[in-house]
């Protein structure tokens, strides 16, 4: 029997599979609006798995989306799981981390403190996917993200932001020359396009970054295990790289970090200890 946990986004929804502890196929299917793409990235797991209806022990929901699925699907028992507690629950997954903070970046971030039984949301950053889509828009007039990164890629970030070598002749304490002491502090209407692309994604990682390190300091937790679609960008790891050296923590990039979310919320079906008690799930 396989446990099927969906995330479903407002367009985007996400699928996998959970058989015998073990991650089974995970998928993603976009359209219109998120009934649209739940059923559709339902309907597609199953025919490309070959599942029948009598495979799946238990269907749980999760993401802003599946605020608009009242009843069992096809039938199915049917849950829907708080995404924070998915968030913890998928990113903990063989971590082998006995204290973590989960950083999910979507369209925006969240910071979830997860220690023994305890799952906590910090709160969040209004900075993510989203900043990345509309700032591209404005600045580089185009949405498509693939574009932006790839654009990006040749860009050459000091050329658009202040370091500290620009304003300081010495290092100071605990910062290097260069460190950013102003996202776009160099910016004028002569910076190029790719210069600007690579200074969007340096500015929303940074601010990510240094949040996870004012988090470290208040709660002495060292290590940040990062899920979400924005931690697939090329530049995600030697930026967080960078920022784990300057600040000493550790940031984690697990397997299938896209769909931790989902995956968290097939967990939950039989909660253990950081997936939180009964009370986060609501039976359909």
């Amino acid at each position: 029997m396989i446990t099927l946990g969906i995330d479903v986004g407002g367009s985007t929804t996400k699928i996998i599979g959970v058989e015998d502890g073990e991650i089974r196929a995970p998928q993603c299917i976009t359209a219109a609006d998120p009934v649209t793409s739940l059923f559709g990235a339902l309907g597609k797991y199953i025919y490309d798995n070959g599942i029948s209806l009598g495979d799946i022990e238990q269907v749980m929901l999760t993401g802003v989306g599946s605020a608009y699925i009242s009843s069992p699907l096809y039938g199915l028992p049917t849950a829907r799981v708080d995404e924070f507690m998915a968030n913890a629950a998928g990113a903990g997954f063989r971590s082998g981390l006995e204290k973590m903070v989960v950083i999910s970046m979507g369209t925006g971030t969240s910071f979830i403190r997860v220690e023994g039984g305890s799952v906590t949301h910090l709160g969040g950053l209004a900075i993510g996917g989203g900043t990345l889509q509309g700032l591209s828009s404005l600045l580089l007039h185009t949405s498509d993200i693939r574009k932006v990164i790839d654009t990006a890629m040749k860009g050459n970030v000091a050329n658009v932001d202040l370091h500290i070598g620009d304003i300081c002749k010495n290092d100071l304490p605990g910062l290097p020359m260069d460190a950013t002491a102003s996202n776009f502090g160099k910016a004028d209407l002569t910076s190029s396009p790719e210069d600007v692309a690579a200074g969007i994604v340096n500015m929303i990682y940074q601010t990510i970054g240094s949040s996870a390190n004012f988090i470290a300091q208040n709660t002495g937790i060292k290590d940040f295990v990062v899920i979400g679609n924005m931690s697939l960008l090329p530049q995600c790891a030697p930026q967080f790289g960078r920022i784990a050296g300057l600040y000493r923590i550790r940031f984690h990039f697990p397997e299938h970090r896209e769909y931790r979310t989902a995956l968290g919320a097939a967990l939950s079906h039989r909660p253990g200890p950081a997936v939180g008690e009964s009370q986060w799930i609501w039976r359909l």
